[in-house]
């Protein structure tokens, strides 16, 4: 008898080791990544599944993590940025599902319009491929500048055919273009730091990508990983009609579902 209760204590012991959570370790930007990840987390846990939120404030080690293994996926990037990451590092990490949308903004403290900005002013943008193109096609799309390709979006500065105003570009990190608005005459800013940084989109932008844009965010993962039965499970929780509300309801239009 004793045995027997021996066996049912091991064998219900191993049930309940068996029906833990399997955590799921993501890395996000802020705002709204990890919001909208914290949002989830209920609905996960309800499906077994842990979700663990690790947030970054840049754009490189999100990537790096994922593919050293430190996490499980992240979810911060468009497919332009990735493909250029992909080429520059080697890596092989590869696009799940796509999330939302961030129009990308054009931003001043000094200026009122595009048009009122000053000869020779200075513009500051981001410093890497695919996200400094996006901002010279947007400015492109509205003449203020003229492109060798206006649909080319890792166009650089030296792509620039007709500049009527002069401006002086300035390439920076995106993550530090919401501070220095007072030091430079317009700054096109990524929505998730334009919103750290209480910036509203919708309002304050004197240019922004309409709905549109095709620079939507993904969950990215590893070839290994990508089928995993919990990643399938945070790419159904991100892609249901719950976060779709979520998003209309909290960003009012400064961030778009893309599904």
């Amino acid at each position: 008898m004793q045995i027997i209760k021996s066996l049912l204590l091991v064998t219900a012991a191993l049930a309940a080791l068996s029906a833990q959570a399997e955590k799921l370790t993501v890395a996000a930007t802020a705002v709204p990544h990890a919001e909208i990840l914290e949002f989830i987390k209920p609905t996960l846990a309800k499906q077994g599944v842990e979700l663990d939120v690790k947030v970054f404030t840049d754009y490189v080690q999100p990537n790096v993590q994922l593919a050293e293994k430190r996490v499980d996926a992240n979810y911060f990037q468009t497919k332009p940025y990735l493909n250029e990451f992909n080429k520059n590092r080697g890596t092989t990490l590869q696009t799940g599902v796509a999330v939302h949308v961030e129009p990308f903004g054009a931003y001043s403290k000094k200026a009122k319009s595009v048009a009122a900005l000053p000869q020779g002013a200075v513009v500051a943008i981001p410093n890497e491929a695919s996200n400094a193109g996006r901002a010279l096609v947007l400015l492109a799309k509205h003449k203020v500048i003229s492109l060798k390709d206006p649909a080319n979006i890792l166009s650089t500065v030296k792509d620039i055919t007709a500049n009527p105003k002069q401006l002086k570009f300035k390439e920076l990190e995106a993550a530090t273009l919401p501070r220095v608005l007072d030091q430079v005459d317009l700054a096109l800013i990524n929505t998730n730091y334009a919103l750290e940084a209480k910036l509203v989109p919708t309002k304050d932008a004197l240019l922004i990508e309409d709905a549109k844009s095709p620079y939507a965010n993904y969950v990215v993962t590893r070839a290994d990983n990508a089928k995993a039965p919990a990643i399938l499970k945070l790419s159904g929780a991100l892609s249901s009609p719950e976060v779709k509300k979520f998003i209309a309801d909290k960003y009012k239009g400064a961030v778009i579902a893309a599904f």
